[in-house]
């Protein structure tokens, strides 16, 4: 399954989410401000886009490192499922 294509389906054809859109969806337990500041961290590893150099521009993520973020945590999770079951 591509997990580019179906956020592309869940968020529409764009190549960008807005943040605000992305925490809605996939961190809804974070207020933006921080899940940005985890973002700026290093914590979670999802690089952020603007549209401009300027610091109030809006901030979006683009599909792919959504997906790319999506599958990391995904295999880290069956990798942890497959040592607690005794899989593999």
């Amino acid at each position: 399954m591509n997990t580019a294509f179906l956020l592309m389906a869940q968020f529409g054809a764009r190549a960008a989410v807005p943040l605000s859109e992305v925490q809605q969806a996939y961190f809804p337990h974070l207020a933006e401000r921080k899940l940005l500041e985890k973002i700026n961290k290093g914590e979670i590893a999802l690089p952020v886009i603007r549209a401009e150099r300027s610091v109030k521009t809006a901030r979006s993520v683009h599909i792919q490192d959504l997906a790319d973020y999506i599958d990391a945590r995904r295999a880290e999770a069956m990798k942890e499922c497959s040592q607690l079951c005794g899989l593999k």
